[in-house]
């Protein structure tokens, strides 16, 4: 008996270790919103403090050479993403179009999966938890079916 005791004891020990608290979820929530409304707002301040400068933000395409009916890798960096931000592109997107569903897939310690949809495709990120800050580490995205 004192053995079960002891190994439930030493469980729910390594078990709490490994937890979560609702802060990390709400800060893993408001850097995916800092991602997504930055965008929508043209706001780059707020895109800068969600991701990392070493940001992977990657699509699998076609080839432009319809011949080679090939896959390509479109990819660009956190400067990159700042920079477009910046520009406004987001903005284009009327108010009444925008989506900022935001879904949590797993957390683990410092990091964390995140799915975010958004008016016309879908991103799915890597954050992890950067000098305190969670951060967006990685970025693999989809476009919707245009309807």
């Amino acid at each position: 008996m004192k053995r079960i005791f002891l190994l439930m004891c030493c469980i729910s020990v390594a078990h709490t270790s490994f937890a979560q608290s609702a802060k990390d979820s709400a800060d893993i929530r408001a850097t995916a919103l800092n991602y997504v409304e930055g965008w929508y707002e043209g706001n780059a301040e707020r895109m800068a403090k969600a991701v990392h400068p070493k940001l992977a933000k990657r699509i699998v395409g076609w080839s432009e050479d319809v011949t080679k009916n090939e896959n390509v890798l479109s990819e660009m960096n956190g400067e990159q993403l700042v920079e477009r931000t910046g520009k406004g592109y987001g903005k284009r997107i009327s108010k009444e179009r925008q989506i900022k569903n935001i879904t949590i897939l797993s957390i683990y310690n410092n990091t964390a999966s995140v799915k975010a949809e958004m008016s016309d495709w879908y991103d799915f990120m890597h954050i992890g938890r950067w000098n305190g800050e969670w951060k967006i580490i990685n970025v693999l995205w989809e476009m919707k079916p245009q309807q």
